[in-house]
């Protein structure tokens, strides 16, 4: 728990000592009210003894009680604030690390479980610094403050003080032996519980068209019955805490009643009232020690869920991304020399992913050069979208190079090489907010979206003829203007209220309108009519004449017009040329051309 304290920052532990200072003095505070009680019970009990001094003790013990409560008061509210500040800032932290991750990491850490560590495990930790380092400061120092007081005070009272203790401290480790584990295992089911809600939510039609509401039903009730019996058992043994403490106290308070009365019974008629005043102001102190020990329990309650949430919060910031800029940020093509932009090069690549043992990719070479519109075929699970992600650096090569621009992918600045890059992904992805929004994201005018809402794809800033052209050239204008708003019409959350091919088309105009030198396309018109898929390739010819082109197909007619096909089988290329070449030449092509085209359409 203590490891994450390093991410205070310096004003955060100013205010931390702050309250340190004012937790000691309410210690003070509290500790001295037992003398002023002794006091007045002196003053009570003497013959003659006038009732202003008995108010001016009283007055003393009023003014002690409000400086121990404005003393809580400003440690309630520096540690408020201070676990707020620190939540915010491990929160940033998280999400800026998670935004550098890449599929390898992603895969180590699910979806559910980083939601999960930004906002449950954080805060547990803003509980623990509002009230657990309050505690952990606060009952040490009454403890032995209290105890130092009353040492000497009396052997028996002294002795029924310790045995009290010792009962306590043995019952506390018996209850934390016990709950520890269920604390940890609970951070671990609530990531369970968020799993099968999201995967749910986000998989509701395929739920409802196979009739699976009962099976997904019973997911979450397993799920949502471990999570429960754990919080069950937790709380049932930290329910035993309390009324422990009870009866320890008032046990104590018995006891030393018990052995007041037997002192007082033995003392002189002189040493009486001394006897009863140690008694009553031991009483109070000993009250103090268990009180001290009591919040200390507290901590144990709250300690075990924090420790384990501050555990998964470091793991996620501490976890270095495979894929880190260059040694050199070789971003500058001109300034190395290298004057052909947009073009693409493998040499030799070969690539397993990282929790696989079988390569996907073996002994790649290829070169795609500015303007040229290079395509990928082959079957299912052939390599091909992993092959076009070692691009932009999804994940880095396991042998040979990948150059861009002539420049080996590993030394560029990836913000610069993917600011040359055109990306449409396999999945469409839209965001919330407005056409124009999502058509100019990731443009240079997203930093105008920071004045409105940041949560929202806006088109604040954006170029609206730049917008209109990309959406020309994907063929999505048509739709668009057909909307209530048009450019302006809003986007929900994913894209749920466009069909899947209006979602392609919006995601090739959001490539389209960066004007990148590399575009690249991963089976991004399988969702479009022929019509449509032929519209856009045309439009892109004229449109993005000078750009690199890299596509992943599965129709045919979708790339036979390329100028270099590259056909994989197995992770391996089996065939490079054009689609005459490739007919008479590789029996894989041929075969998944003769499967989708006659001889007539494929020009044989």
């Amino acid at each position: 728990m203590f490891r994450i304290m390093k991410y205070l920052s310096k004003g955060e532990v100013a205010q931390m000592l702050i309250a340190l200072v004012t937790i000691v003095g309410q210690v003070f505070f509290d500790l001295k009210l037992p003398d002023y009680m002794s006091d007045i019970t002196t003053l009570v009990e003497t013959p003659g003894s006038e009732m202003a001094d008995i108010w001016v003790a009283g007055g003393k013990m009023l003014l002690v009680s409000l400086g121990s409560v404005a003393c809580a008061v400003v440690t309630g509210f520096i540690a408020a604030r201070v676990a707020a500040s620190f939540g915010q800032r491990l929160r940033s932290l998280e999400f800026a690390k998670v935004e550098s991750f890449g599929p390898a990491e992603m895969n180590r850490f699910s979806t559910a479980s980083l939601i999960t560590r930004s906002t449950n495990d954080i805060t547990q930790i803003q509980m623990f610094i509002t009230m657990g380092l309050q505690l952990i400061v606060k009952s040490p120092i009454m403890a032995v403050w209290a105890i130092m007081k009353i040492a000497g005070d009396g052997f028996e009272w002294t002795l029924a003080t310790g045995i009290a203790v010792v009962v306590l401290l043995a019952a506390i480790v018996v209850l934390m032996a016990m709950v520890m584990p269920k604390f940890k295992a609970m951070q671990a089911l609530t990531d369970d519980i968020n799993l099968v809600a999201r995967e749910n939510l986000t998989g509701l039609r395929v739920v409802r068209a196979y009739n699976a509401e009962d099976y997904q039903e019973a997911k979450f009730t397993k799920a949502n019955k471990a999570l429960t019996d754990t919080q069950l058992f937790t709380n049932r043994a930290m329910a035993v805490m309390m009324p422990l403490m009870n009866t320890v106290m008032n046990g104590l308070m018995l006891a030393v009643y018990w052995i007041g009365a037997y002192l007082i019974d033995a003392a002189g008629l002189t040493d009486k009232l001394t006897v009863f005043s140690n008694m009553v102001v031991f009483s109070s102190y000993s009250v103090q020690v268990i009180m001290s020990f009591l919040l200390m329990s507290m901590v144990f309650v709250l300690w075990p869920r924090a420790d384990v949430s501050a555990q998964r919060v470091l793991e996620v910031i501490g976890t270095e991304p495979a894929v880190t800029n260059g040694a050199d940020g070789a971003a500058d093509v001109e300034r190395l020399g290298h004057g052909a932009h947009g073009t693409v090069e493998f040499r030799d690549v070969s690539f397993t992913y990282p929790d696989s043992r079988e390569p996907i990719l073996e002994h790649v070479t290829f070169t795609a050069k500015q303007g040229q519109t290079v395509a990928f075929i082959g079957s299912t699970g052939a390599g091909k979208s992993s092959l076009i992600n070692l691009v932009p650096r999804f994940y880095d090569v396991s042998a040979g190079t990948v150059l861009v621009d002539g420049v080996d992918v590993r030394d560029w600045d990836l913000t610069a090489l993917r600011d040359r890059i055109g990306y449409v992904p396999q999945k469409s992805v839209l965001f919330k907010g407005t056409v124009a929004g999502n058509v100019a994201y990731g443009d240079d005018a997203r930093a105008a979206t920071g004045r409105g809402d940041a949560t929202r794809a806006d088109a604040a800033g954006a170029d609206m003829t730049r917008v209109r052209t990309a959406a020309d050239v994907a063929q999505a204008t048509e739709f668009v203007t057909r909307m209530d708003g048009g450019f302006d019409a809003p986007i929900a959350q994913g894209g749920s209220n466009v069909s899947g091919g209006q979602k392609q088309r919006l995601s090739i105009a959001r490539a389209v309108y960066r004007d990148p030198e590399i575009l690249i396309f991963d089976d991004s018109f399988s969702a479009l009519d022929f019509k449509t898929d032929r519209e856009v390739r045309d439009a892109l010819a004229t449109h993005a004449k000078d750009a690199t082109k890299l596509i992943v197909a599965q129709r045919i007619g979708t790339i036979m017009n390329a100028d270099l096909i590259v056909v994989l089988d197995d992770g391996k290329v089996v065939g490079q040329g054009t689609h005459r070449e490739l007919l008479d030449d590789c029996d894989v092509y041929r075969q998944i051309a003769e499967s989708q085209l006659s001889r007539t359409e494929l020009g044989a």
